[in-house]
């Protein structure tokens, strides 16, 4: 979510409706033999001995200046919460992403254990409420915009983190691996993402009723800025009618008060060119306030997954993603496995239709789910050793399919375990977490 844009200095030629729509089918897909593949790793920064306790805004500044410092091969960000986020290059193959990212986080570690702090991967901070420790006029305009849809728009600032896998769009022409049929792909395949890799069942101390969490929060914000387009058969066209129709956040000024518009789309904005008119600058910052759970920018960035435990978590995502995406065969398999779960999401786009959301409350105790999951991670670990993957790799996916995947759980059903085992009153609204319960393990 950290999408880093200049201000809005520049080229001020206003942009017609028509030349909005020719420039996003032109730069959002580029298509092509899937080659490179990357990979966003969202992480909470916490004490390992008190991770319920917010850290102070200097401390967390003070651990990031020493990050800056430090040599990396991915871009380091930080997010309106103080969350950090690691963003790999495009890397020339599944393993190569994997050693690049493992060697940052590494030194990421290192860095912040010096200033008594760690990582935690989870989807949704268990126990802080948001709150904001980046103040700049876009997420000031952000945070605006969202309050108006209730205070989902906040945690998802700042509570929130996840795995973003991030890979090519694939060939022109159909196929198992044409962009089309990856795009279709994307949106069916991301609910049973979703439920193989929830890991947010809390918020606020409490129970939410939710696996995914996290994923509840995005539905929240309204479809207009967190949902996907409907799925036309044509992803240029779909996608360029959903940006042309989606909501303008903010129209920002020179002198630092950007207005935030209520009901205004980009469409009409350049009809109207009220406030002023819109540029090409203009379109390219409203498209970073765009958070589908599938988002083209290039290449296809699936943003649907919470971040995971362990220090290594983040790897068996990113490795069954890829295999089945960008393996033939496993691609064909993961496609004829989620066709019918296609039925129940015809109502509305991802992620506000029945299959997203019973795949975010309920993951993989869903028996449609849980079977589509079973096919899908044996076709993927069946695709690593074709796509190159070493045994450390193929070894981390057997055993989070034989822990998770083959008994119809997810990671947020190991917080859970550790919630109902211990022995505290219930709350309203949900069962309050002990304060002093470690989790982040």
């Amino acid at each position: 979510m950290s999408d880093s844009v200049g201000d809005c200095t520049g080229d001020r030629t206003a942009i017609t409706e028509a030349e909005v729509e020719a420039l996003v089918r032109g730069i959002c897909f580029k298509t092509g033999p899937p080659r490179t593949v990357g990979v966003e790793v969202e992480w909470l920064v916490h004490e390992p001995l008190r991770p319920q306790h917010p850290v102070a805004s200097e401390r967390l500044s003070a651990a990031y200046a020493a990050l800056r410092a430090v040599p990396l091969n991915s871009a380091l960000t930080v997010e309106p919460g103080g969350q950090l986020e690691l963003s790999s290059p495009p890397a020339p193959s599944l393993t190569d992403a994997v050693a690049l990212v493992s060697a940052d986080l590494a030194a990421v570690r290192a860095t912040l254990r010096e200033d008594g702090l760690a990582l935690l991967g989870v989807g949704q901070d268990p126990w802080r409420p948001p709150r904001r420790y980046l103040h700049s006029p876009r997420y000031d305009a952000m945070e605006t915009c969202l309050d108006r849809t209730g205070p989902a728009g906040r945690a998802m600032m700042c509570t929130s983190a996840s795995v973003q896998v991030c890979l090519d769009a694939g060939y022109e022409e159909p196929g198992p691996l044409g962009l089309g049929r990856r795009w279709w792909l994307a949106h069916q395949l991301g609910a049973v993402l979703v439920a193989a890799f929830a890991h947010s069942p809390l918020a606020g101390r409490k129970v939410t009723g939710w696996r995914s969490t996290r994923q509840l929060t995005w539905t929240r914000i309204g479809p207009g800025r967190a949902g996907a387009p409907v799925l036309d058969g044509d992803p240029r066209a779909a996608w360029a009618r959903h940006v042309l129709d989606a909501p303008v956040m903010c129209v920002r000024g020179d002198d630092g008060a950007w207005q935030v518009p209520e009901g205004l789309s980009f469409r009409e904005w350049t009809r109207s060119g009220v406030p002023r008119p819109p540029t090409r600058e203009d379109l390219d910052y409203h498209i970073t306030t765009l958070f589908p759970p599938v988002r083209p920018r290039g290449h296809l960035e699936l943003r649907m997954i919470d971040a995971q435990p362990g220090e290594d978590g983040w790897i068996v995502p990113l490795a069954v993603t890829t295999a089945l995406f960008d393996d033939p065969e496993a691609a064909e398999t993961a496609y004829r496995a989620v066709k019918p779960l296609a039925e129940r999401s015809r109502s509305q786009p991802a992620p506000h239709n029945p299959l997203w959301r019973d795949a975010a409350r309920d993951g993989l105790a869903d028996p449609e789910l849980r079977e589509v999951a079973e096919v899908c991670f044996a076709a993927a670990l069946d695709a690593l050793p074709r796509l190159g993957a070493g045994r450390e790799i193929t070894d981390a996916v057997a055993a989070y399919t034989d822990r998770y995947v083959a008994r119809g759980r997810c990671p947020a059903d190991d917080l859970l375990d550790r919630v109902h085992d211990t022995d505290f009153p219930p709350v309203a609204g949900g069962r309050s977490v002990p304060h002093g319960k470690d989790i982040s393990a």
